[in-house]
């Protein structure tokens, strides 16, 4: 690849990202799961009043390459998250490059960018979660510097659903409408 330069979304950029956002679910074996939609990413990342994400991508610079292929190459969302210990915090939720653009350095210079806005914005950290399985991704942020909380420190990540959000809400209530008796 001649070139390629990374640069904040746009809202003309949300059918991409999500093309993208398709094609790293299907690599992660969870398309199933993806509810999404460009029309989401506008609104959430774009049209909020404090949008709920940023997103950077990696765009080809070479018009022959554009020509022949997508505009975008690859993509980077992040969100402000928190901690109580260190206090604001950014979550990488997705680093994707296409599998035709990988080892050429997109990846390296996306998680870059993504480091200096964490800086620039005043975060205490970066976080971002990998699959257990995916050990090029594994390597790739710890050859970086990235460090491994689930051998380091033991940290294991949680996740509630709707439906166990509903459940866990129904049998309060059951609870203290026992209890009320």
């Amino acid at each position: 690849m001649a070139g390629c330069k990374v640069r904040a979304a746009e809202p003309g950029d949300c059918e991409e990202i999500m093309r993208m956002i398709q094609e790293l679910a299907e690599y992660e074996k969870l398309s199933d799961q993806v509810k999404n939609t460009a029309e989401g990413l506008r609104r959430d990342g774009f049209e909020e009043p404090s949008p709920l994400f940023h997103c950077l991508v990696a765009e080809a610079e070479d018009e022959k390459e554009r020509s022949e292929g997508p505009r975008l190459v690859g993509y980077a969302l992040s969100y402000y998250s928190y901690s109580t210990w260190k206090g604001r915090s950014l979550y990488l939720e997705d680093l994707y490059v296409m599998p035709s653009y990988r080892g050429k350095g997109i990846g390296s210079k996306l998680l870059t960018a993504t480091a200096e806005m964490c800086l620039f914005l005043g975060c205490a950290r970066l976080q971002l979660s990998v699959l257990d399985w995916n050990q090029p991704a594994i390597s790739f942020y710890q050859s970086r510097g990235g460090c491994n909380l689930s051998d380091k420190e033991g940290w294991r990540m949680i996740r509630f659903l709707p439906d166990d959000l509903q459940r866990m809400i129904s049998k309060s209530t059951e609870r203290d409408s026992y209890n009320a008796v």
